[in-house]
């Protein structure tokens, strides 16, 4: 399906420098095409309903590991460097030209809302609004200071779950993702992990090109 794309943008690198065009990428909140959702779909039902909560917990742990790893492996001019990779299933195409802190601050964005539509829903309560993806884009400016708040917001997620019965996660009220429709608090934890590995596997792209 045909995507509307945004015209040529010019962003100031450095006051010193030239500019330099933003890439043509379709915008924010366009989504996946139709056949890939369909299979995103079915992957994410299936490793939810494969995956227990003690394996959910450790993925979790494991990518925020692995990503940290990454993000600490170069100086902060490399994190900041926007990088254009090929579009990864499951990414969508506003998405690909990011920078490693980008990367992580989307990623912590992500967790804090997710860490939110948990709470409401283990407290009862249906988060108020609708999931978008289009809302949670990083800053093009955020710098290495990303890194300890992205450590923060897995950190937060983990306390919630780990604090109740795992039992009490199969909440009655759900939340309506965007791709994947309502979820119970389990599915929106699950959902962090499934999350993180994409995005790991993205900031392995952009440093390989940096």
């Amino acid at each position: 399906m045909p995507v509307t794309v945004l015209p040529y943008r010019v962003i100031n690198v450095n006051p010193t420098m030239s500019t330099t065009p933003l890439p043509r990428l379709a915008p924010p909140g366009a989504g996946l095409p139709k056949i890939e959702l369909f299979f995103a779909r079915l992957i994410f039902q299936f490793g939810l309903s494969t995956t227990s909560l003690a394996a959910a917990q450790a993925t979790l742990v494991q990518e925020h590991d692995a990503i940290l790893a990454l993000a600490r492996s170069r100086d902060a001019v490399t994190g900041a460097k926007r990088v254009l990779i090929r579009r990864l299933p499951g990414l969508e195409d506003s998405s690909r030209y990011w920078s490693v802190f980008m990367t992580l601050d989307h990623l912590r964005i992500v967790n804090d809302a997710i860490s939110d539509a948990v709470s409401a829903l283990l407290d009862g309560r249906v988060p108020p609004g609708a999931a978008s993806t289009a809302a949670v884009k990083p800053s093009a400016d955020v710098g290495a200071e990303v890194v300890e708040a992205f450590t923060a917001s897995c950190r937060r997620l983990e306390g919630i779950v780990a604090a109740v019965p795992a039992a009490a996660l199969a909440t009655p009220l759900r939340y309506a993702h965007p791709w994947f429709g309502p979820l119970d608090a389990a599915a929106w934890f699950f959902m962090a992990g499934f999350h993180l590995r994409l995005h790991r596997r993205q900031v392995e792209l952009i440093l390989a090109a940096a």
